[in-house]
């Protein structure tokens, strides 16, 4: 069997089958270059449903078995937040190509270990930032990125509902992550500093609300209001330009991104304040045509894609790294009651050795000889 042939079908496993992991196993299942083998997971009842869904599909409680026995060439982890990494570090060991969900890792130092062992080891890393694969959120991209709405001012993002509460991490690290991601994208360029302010109503020392400003070079921001205490599910983005506004609303089912010709302007010259007055242009609005397709199914494929010509993703372990920065300098602004403070793109500890492994020295996730 030649390696073009094996790499055709790829093999793949999932560990986690809770809130999250059967989006990704359907995804998988259906896509036809994948070969969903196994899926694992602690719970044997989400195991039988899974299972019943899938009958062709092993299931497995022992991720170490999952590892070893099932000669898998990728691995996808959907569990929480607290095992990434420890589940990452030892797929990428066995040789597995690894797809993590956000956020990557819990620290920054992990996610820089991940990414020099994926390095080292030859093999694709991706995080799963969902959004960036998404037809709204490419076409707002491409959007502002050919001037349509003159330069970005700002960025407020609002993802706020009733629940669902964790004990592990605050609302910001569990729905904040999408809206980093897409703020990154769009602006193009890494932040300088964040402030967060946020309580904790239900359970002491978790946040369920935070409010987020992410700062950028040339007086740029971003907000993101987080929350798990909102009576409605909202899940919106709004890009001020200097010329147009855009409104994303992912709740909308199809109408999802709308353009505002709408503007505040100033005289350019005026000899007293009595003479001076803002002007307000009050254009139309339209809504872009975008796409119709899962942004999980086009993200899935793009994982395969990425293992089987060597490529690196859009949302590679470097993005996830920056996020979890982000996410870090937030949870130290909140211990200081909001207090700005800077990230730092310095390595937290000297990279693993290096070497660069083309995809034809791979075989089976593992290099050879």
């Amino acid at each position: 069997m030649t390696e073009k042939h094996m790499l055709k079908n790829l093999k793949v496993g999932v560990v986690g089958c809770g809130y999250w992991g059967p989006n990704l196993i359907r995804n998988f299942n259906s896509l036809p270059d994948c070969n969903l083998k196994l899926v694992c997971d602690v719970d044997p009842a989400r195991l039988k449903h899974m299972k019943t869904l899938y009958p062709a599909v092993e299931a497995e409680m022992n991720f170490d078995h999952m590892l070893n026995g099932a000669n898998l060439d990728a691995v996808v982890i959907a569990t929480s937040v607290n095992t990434h990494f420890k589940m990452a570090k030892a797929s990428l060991l066995a040789g597995k190509h690894v797809f993590i969900e956000k956020p990557m890792a819990a620290s920054s130092e992990q996610c820089e270990e991940l990414n020099d062992l994926a390095q080292k080891k030859g093999l694709v890393l991706m995080v799963g930032h969902t959004f960036l694969y998404s037809s709204p959120i490419r076409r707002i991209k491409e959007l502002i990125d050919k001037g349509d709405i003159g330069e970005l001012r700002y960025i407020s993002s609002r993802r706020l509902n009733l629940g669902l509460f964790q004990k592990n991490l605050n609302v910001a690290w569990d729905l904040a992550p999408h809206d980093i991601a897409i703020v990154l994208y769009i602006m193009g360029e890494l932040p300088v500093g964040v402030n967060c302010w946020g309580n904790a109503h239900i359970t002491p020392g978790v946040e369920d609300v935070t409010s987020m400003c992410i700062n950028f070079a040339k007086d740029r921001f971003a907000t993101i209001q987080s929350s798990w205490l909102d009576p409605r599910k909202i899940r919106d983005m709004t890009f001020i330009g200097t010329k147009r506004m855009i409104v994303y609303d992912d709740m909308e089912a199809l109408e999802k991104v709308r353009i505002y010709d709408m503007r505040v302007e100033t005289p350019p010259h005026y000899d007293t304040f009595a003479e001076f007055q803002y002007s307000y242009h009050y254009g139309d609005q339209y809504i872009p045509y975008v796409k119709q397709e899962e942004p999980l199914k086009v993200e899935c494929q793009h994982f395969l894609d990425c293992i089987r010509h060597g490529k690196v993703p859009m949302t590679d372990g470097k993005q996830g790294l920056s996020v979890v920065k982000i996410l870090e300098a937030s949870s130290a602004s909140l211990k200081q009651k909001g207090a700005m403070i800077p990230i730092s793109y310095e390595r937290s500890k000297p990279a693993l050795p290096q070497r660069a492994i083309s995809p034809a020295r791979r075989k089976n996730g593992a290099v050879l000889s």
